[in-house]
């Protein structure tokens, strides 16, 4: 990420002697609570942060609530489990995941995310390149 290695590895002057500048200001943070909403009517999808490079977004199910099957040819995506037990399927692969789990949705793959459990779920879903809105088929 940086070039030439971790920048606390090149000393407390910087690269090449020169003091690195910091602004902290410019940090852009969000409290992943603020997004955690539940609705009977469905999933709540709330973004996070987006980019050119990159999307994210929080996404809560409860009781037997569902997400997808989504895809995106582009994009390879990464889902985790912030709380709660999920159902995934990455095309014709299953898997459980508990608070803490992950999975890697390749470009072009189909995911589906399933409560797996009473305890509602809270999902984060990061994917690179930003998906690109399309219109719906069928």
């Amino acid at each position: 990420m940086y070039p030439g290695g971790n920048p606390s590895a090149e000393g407390p002057a910087g690269v090449g002697g020169v003091a690195p500048t910091a602004t902290l200001s410019a940090v852009e943070t969000r409290d992943l609570r603020d997004l955690v909403r539940f609705s009977e009517d469905g999933p709540v999808q709330g973004p996070l942060f987006g980019s050119e490079r990159l999307w994210s977004e929080v996404v809560c199910l409860e009781g037997p609530q569902r997400l997808g099957p989504v895809s995106d040819p582009d994009s390879d995506a990464i889902c985790a489990v912030l709380a709660g037990e999920v159902a995934v399927q990455v095309d014709r692969r299953r898997a459980r995941l508990r608070q803490w789990g992950a999975v890697l949705v390749p470009a072009g793959s189909t995911l589906t995310v399933a409560n797996a459990s009473p305890e509602p779920a809270v999902l984060l879903i990061v994917a690179a390149p930003p998906p690109v809105p399309r219109a719906a088929s069928g």
